[in-house]
């Protein structure tokens, strides 16, 4: 059985940073791609960050790059989100997933809330 727990999610000012985890069991995390998606109220989903292979290429939404800094570390099976100068159009609810980049999303977590005030 996957477990994926989502945490770090709040709410931060304009300009603010947060750092999501994923804390993944159930898969030996080194071997798995992971991404992050996120979700505004009224909008479709979005991807955000992944990599196709554990060390592989990190692979960025047009609208996250530069901000956002996805990371893993294998030996903790936690997976990150580093986000800086977050803007209002972050406020979403953002997922980790299991799944390689373009490869198909096998599990999802339960997503954790962020919201960005003006």
């Amino acid at each position: 059985q996957v477990q994926l727990v989502e945490s770090g999610g709040g709410e931060v000012q304009a300009g603010g940073s947060l750092r999501l985890s994923c804390a993944v069991s159930g898969r030996t995390f080194s071997s798995i791609a992971m991404c992050w998606f996120r979700q505004a109220p009224g909008k479709e989903r979005e991807f955000v960050a992944g990599d196709r292979w554990s060390g592989g290429s990190i692979y960025y939404g047009d609208s996250v790059k530069g901000r956002f800094t996805m990371s893993r570390d294998n030996a903790k099976n936690t997976l990150y989100l580093q986000m800086n100068s977050m803007k209002p159009e972050d406020t979403a609810v953002y997922y980790c997933v299991v799944g390689g980049v373009g490869l198909g999303y096998d599990y999802w977590g339960q997503g954790t809330r962020v919201t960005v005030s003006s």
